[in-house]
């Protein structure tokens, strides 16, 4: 059940009719990966840890940077060089000490990736290059586990929702072949500030639907933003039956 201070801390969504008791609860119950502590896992991570997810699992085996602080909005100057896991997961435990935050500053891949994944109700991609996402989708079609993706990058930016337990649902593969992409990061092409924080706070609203069974979460759509227009397109998305990974 939720205590006082949970009902104090939570009383503007338990206001909602729509989510109340049941979807706090089921937040606070929920186990969620968020893969990639940057512009976009900043964002999404703090609201999921605000909202009362219960137990937060937080991965990149990245360092914090001063061109890092332009975006990514869990640092300041005084986390320079420390590990952003790390770093991210003490933002979000000063947010909410109600919550269980666990740090993973190294890299996940092969066994551990697996281990992990199988292990949690709901993956947040926030990474920035084709393989781990790969590896992500891969994980999450075994493990039959919900995966949130999302990206940015100069001022556009996507999110849709990956769901293996819906049988119509495509995968990231279905929309992404892994022949012929090439990754361009934030390094070598820019990207505006508040646009990672638009797609990280789409991805937190995305998981916490899914989670709370509340809403109808981006299954089958993909949604594109064109921040400088402010101009939301969205896309309809269907399961490739010759896909190597859901097919």
């Amino acid at each position: 059940m939720l205590n006082d201070d949970e009902l104090l801390r939570y009383s503007r969504q338990l206001l909602l009719p729509r989510f109340d008791v049941e979807g706090q609860l089921a937040l606070k119950q929920a186990r969620v990966l968020v893969v990639g502590c940057g512009g976009l896992g900043c964002p999404a991570a703090l609201y999921l840890g605000a909202a009362g997810v219960g137990n937060l699992v937080l991965a990149d085996d990245d360092r914090v940077e001063l061109a890092n602080l332009q975006r990514q909005v869990a640092f300041d100057q005084s986390a320079i060089d420390r590990p952003k896991a790390e770093a991210l997961a003490d933002r979000v435990r000063a947010i909410n000490p109600e919550i269980s935050v666990t740090a993973h500053a190294g890299r996940l891949e092969g066994d551990a990736l697996a281990a992990i994944v199988s292990d949690v109700d709901l993956v947040l991609d926030c990474t920035d290059n084709f393989n781990t996402r790969f590896a992500l989708n891969r994980a999450c079609v075994a493990a039959r586990v919900p995966l949130v993706s999302g990206a940015a990058i100069r001022g556009e930016g996507q999110v849709s929702v990956y769901d293996s337990r819906d049988e119509v649902s495509p995968c990231y593969h279905c929309l992404y072949p892994e022949q012929g992409n090439e990754d361009l990061t934030c390094s070598e092409a820019g990207v505006i500030g508040p646009l990672v924080g638009m797609i990280g706070a789409t991805q937190a609203m995305e998981a916490i639907k899914v989670l709370s069974g509340k809403g109808r979460p981006l299954v089958g759509r993909l949604l594109i933003l064109d921040a400088w227009q402010m101009e939301w397109r969205e896309m309809k998305l269907a399961r490739d039956p010759g896909c190597p990974v859901c097919g």
